[in-house]
């Protein structure tokens, strides 16, 4: 995750610049945990990793049980928590779940698709004092509604958008990048500053669950840098007029390498500090930083992984298989730079992007080869020609 606005911030401000070395030891930070709850959803999204439906899953972690992960993940010294789904809202023991995690001390953050926060839910929320909620919308409405396959589901998240302005919850969009909604993405912008959002939340497509055979949709690598460019020139905008906005981004690690590009040409007096805060970020965070719990107890490297598991909290405490006796898939990620193949191999920015995000790689036939989701040219990762020619 590239935390734009952090990082824009800090070269405004540099007296906020984060500490060289803040990625830490490999598996010794605790990571952020995204746990899926539960796999059912009220939509069929053509991208979705987890494959939901509406529909029960069975063997799904119960009440009990999700206390008990919250005290191990404590234990482990996990502090952030993010409760994904499916939609999450469908889960009967959400909120006292929320509310047990916000008493052993977790930031606690909300991942929805929307549908569900209406007039007759939106107290629940407010009173579950969630930290920070994401809000998922895949472009204007005939698009949304076309990717979620739910007519009306966009008119449905915006409301939950202005309800949950309306009672002072930090809320977020989501965005995941596709042809599709690449065209509209200044509009969705243009949604952010109406709605009073404070964050945005670009995702790029990850082949993964419905998200592999929606691959074909994902946008161009020139698409794609145009949407970098226009995120780096609406943070930067917010953070001269002294705006509280949050722009993020996920799944393509080479937005660090583009953004330190625009800096070089934008504001080249800042170029060598912003490069010293990327080293020291270190790229993609898979296995590290990032670590996923499904709806039956699994864990993966992050929530992508689903077809590699390295443990599962039933069976073991997170800390047991997280740190102290961890998968060799989670040895393989936390090497820096990775032992990757192909044009990552050859790229001068490794140290940075840290071989990018791996599941787009697997699902084009190698975990370790180069990642199919890089835009950026040979000459700007400094590839050599002869390299080229072979």
């Amino acid at each position: 995750m590239l935390r734009i606005s952090h990082y824009l911030r800090a070269l405004a401000h540099p007296d906020r610049e984060p500490a060289a070395g803040a990625r830490g030891t490999p598996g010794q930070r605790p990571p952020v945990v995204i746990w899926n709850l539960l796999r059912r959803c009220n939509l069929t999204c053509k991208h979705c990793y987890a494959t939901s439906a509406d529909s029960p899953f069975r063997n799904e972690l119960g009440t009990t049980e999700a206390l008990r992960v919250i005290d191990d993940l404590r234990d482990a010294g996990v502090r952030v928590l993010i409760l994904s789904g499916g939609e999450p809202l469908l889960r009967h023991d959400l909120f006292e779940l929320a509310a047990y995690a916000r008493e052993q001390g977790f930031f606690v953050a909300l991942s929805s698709n929307g549908t569900l926060i209406d007039a007759d839910t939106i107290e629940r929320v407010a009173a579950a004092r969630f930290d920070y909620v994401g809000i998922s919308i895949d472009g204007l409405q005939d698009v949304h509604d076309a990717w979620r396959q739910m007519p009306g589901s966009f008119a449905k998240a915006m409301h939950a958008v202005q309800l949950c302005r309306q009672h002072g919850i930090r809320v977020g969009l989501r965005t995941t990048l596709t042809r599709d909604n690449h065209p509209q993405l200044p509009a969705i912008l243009d949604l952010m500053r109406e709605h009073d959002v404070h964050k945005f939340y670009l995702s790029h497509l990850n082949y993964s669950g419905r998200g592999r055979r929606s691959s074909k949709f994902d946008a161009r690598h020139q698409m794609t840098r145009d949407a970098m460019h226009l995120l780096f020139e609406h943070a930067w905008e917010d953070i001269r007029a002294g705006r509280d906005s949050d722009f993020v981004t996920g799944n393509n690690d080479a937005d660090a390498i583009l953004l330190l590009h625009w800096v070089e040409r934008r504001l080249p007096q800042h170029r060598e500090q912003l490069e010293r805060m990327l080293r020291a970020w270190g790229g993609n965070a898979s296995g590290c930083g990032i670590a996923n719990i499904d709806n039956t107890g699994d864990v993966h490297p992050d929530t992508y992984w689903w077809q590699q598991q390295v443990g599962n909290v039933r069976r073991q405490s997170f800390r047991q298989l997280w740190t102290d006796q961890p998968d060799p898939l989670l040895r393989q990620l936390r090497r820096h730079p990775r032992p990757v193949g192909g044009r990552c191999a050859e790229c001068r920015w490794l140290p940075i992007c840290n071989g990018n995000t791996r599941t787009r790689a697997w699902a084009a036939g190698d975990l370790w080869g180069e990642d199919p989701g890089c835009y950026l040219s040979d000459a700007e990762i400094g590839r050599q020609p002869s390299a080229v020619a072979s």
